[in-house]
Formats: C-alpha cells, structure tokens, sequence
C-alpha cells in the first residue's frame, strides 16, 4: 500500500522536512519568549475552537508549541539546543534512509495520531466530567516515534551519554522509554488525571511507531541492505584515496600531498590540474590510473600478485581493458 501511495503521491512529498520542524520549533520558542500566552489563546488545538468557532487553522499551528525552559538557567537553553540538534540530526538520517516520502508519511502519520490522542481525551472528559478538556499533547511523543524509529533501524549505533559513555542505541530507546512509561504510571498511582492523557498520547505514539514499521518491513530489509552495500562502497573509496596519497612537490617548493597518483606513469595532479585519474573495477586492490593508462595498463589479480610475493609469477595479468 505504501508502495503505491509513494508512486502516485511520492513527489509531493517535503525534502527535508526536519529543516522545517526545527525552525517551528525555534519559533515556538520565540514565541515563548515574547508572550508565554499567545500560543494558548491563538494556536494550540482546542477542540471546540476548532470544530465550533471555525479556528482551523489551529489544525496546523499546534505544532508550534513553545519550549519551556528556566530563562535563570542556561544550562537547560543548552540542554534545548543539544536536543534540537539531536531530533534535527534523527529525523534527517531516517529520511536518507527511508526517503523523503516514507519519512513524510511517518512523521505526518504521528501528527495525526496526536490530534486523534486530543479527540479521546476531550470525549473522554466530555463523558466522565460532563465538560470536554483540549489537553496540549507536546510534540514530546512525535519525536518519542522518531527515537524508537531511530533505535531499531540502527540499534548498534553508539551515542556518547554524557558526551563520554559510548552506548548503543537499542539501550538509549528501551530507556527512553521506560522513563516515559515511569512517569506515566506514577501519576496514575497517585490518582492524577494527568497520567490518563499521557497514557493516551504515549499509546497513540507507539501505535504510530508499530504501524509503519509493519506496513514497511520488507521494504526497509531492502533499504538496509542497500545503505549497508552503499557504506561499504564509500569506505573503500576513502581507503583507495588515502593509500593513493603520495608526498609531492608543487611549483612554489613546498611539500604537499596529493590525492592521486598514477600506478603505472607516477604522474599525479600536481603534474598536470586537468588530469583525471580512475580507480580500475578490474584490479584486485585500491590501483589508481591517469586517463592514458586506465585501459591500456596490466590488471592486476591477486592470484598472480601473491606469486609475485614468493618469486613465483609476474603479479599482473596480461588481459588488457
């Protein structure tokens, strides 16, 4: 179903998009900062505003929801802006790894969930107390979705806790989770309506999570393989070009390195600017080549290379490009 969706609808979707929540969370913040209220009485999703005043537009402006923190303190302003960076440097990794469509769907699929999360809670205390309640869900269990989708799709991944304790992922997820899952069930002990709507918001999260990633199981298998066979790929094009730095000479006298030399003529860039060099597929190993020996130099094998290292045999190939 995503398939289809995503190839009739795929080019509309928002390249990205993390670009854009960023900034609406930083505008949120601003806002907070000038009038801590404005966002109350003009954005946040109220449900009778919405559906009897005709205040749609609160449908969207919701997610810019202030950020709180103790303007005395700039530890907690820091502690905003590292965890900015860290759902900005998340959400931007899912969408390379899902595409800009599938990542779009996810993300928008838990805005959703969020305003359904709303619509049960205010029919709920519609029912119990008589009088509908528009609890503010915060943006916190959207990129609580994103964390978990970050944690499975590389849960051997390390993060720095602290900035000094390497962990991987899967761990940080499970905690996160567990702390969330704390929160929720003490206030519920202590008879607090508050853990009723962050129980809600917290299911309606996971849903959002456990949904997408069955509807997306095959596809992301595929995904994964590919991203692994695209690092593997980079990492020996990194590795080629650092064992075919060579030290050279320029013009001015100076020592320098340079990023490419020729296996068969020696010539590298400082040489000649405009000469291209070309790593050979043919070649077992990282081989290097200008362009007026990539298709007439000798291959080598590795076969006939470990001859050559017993004083057995030429080390090259005698096939020509």
């Amino acid at each position: 179903m995503i398939y289809r969706l995503e190839k009739k609808f795929g080019k509309y979707a928002i390249k990205n998009l993390m670009r854009y929540v960023t900034a609406a969370y930083i505008l949120g913040w601003l806002i907070s900062m000038m009038s801590p209220s404005f966002y109350t009485d003009w954005l946040m999703f109220d449900v009778e505003k919405v559906f009897l005043k005709g205040q749609v537009w609160r449908l969207l402006t919701f997610l810019i929801q202030p950020i709180t923190y103790d303007t005395e303190s700039g530890i907690d302003i820091l502690f905003m802006l590292i965890s900015l960076y860290l759902y900005y440097f998340i959400g931007m990794t899912l969408e390379r790894l899902w595409g800009s469509f599938r990542f779009n769907l996810f993300y928008f699929s838990g805005i959703l969930f969020n305003i359904i999360a709303v619509l049960i809670i205010y029919a709920g205390t519609l029912v119990v107390w008589g009088g509908g309640y528009s609890y503010p869900i915060p943006l916190d269990y959207i990129n609580l979705s994103m964390f978990l989708a970050f944690s499975v799709e590389f849960s051997e991944v390390s993060l720095l806790l602290f900035f000094i304790i390497p962990v991987k992922v899967k761990y940080i997820g499970i905690i996160y989770a567990l702390i969330h899952v704390y929160s929720i069930v003490t206030l519920l002990l202590s008879g607090q309506a508050l853990g009723v709507y962050m129980a809600v918001a917290f299911i309606v999260a996971v849903l959002n999570f456990v949904l997408f990633f069955i509807n997306t199981r095959k596809y992301r298998k595929g995904a994964m393989k590919h991203l692994k066979r695209r690092f593997e790929y980079a990492t020996e094009v990194r590795k080629g070009e650092r064992e075919a730095q060579v030290v050279g000479t320029a013009s001015s006298g100076k020592t320098v390195i340079t990023r490419h030399r020729c296996v068969v003529c020696g010539r590298t860039e400082l040489d000649d600017p405009e000469l291209e060099f070309r790593f050979c597929s043919k070649c077992e190993g990282n081989y290097e080549y200008c362009m007026d020996h990539l298709y007439t130099h000798v291959h080598v094998v590795r076969e006939k290379k470990d001859a050559e290292a017993s004083g057995e045999g030429t080390g090259q190939d005698k096939n020509e490009d």
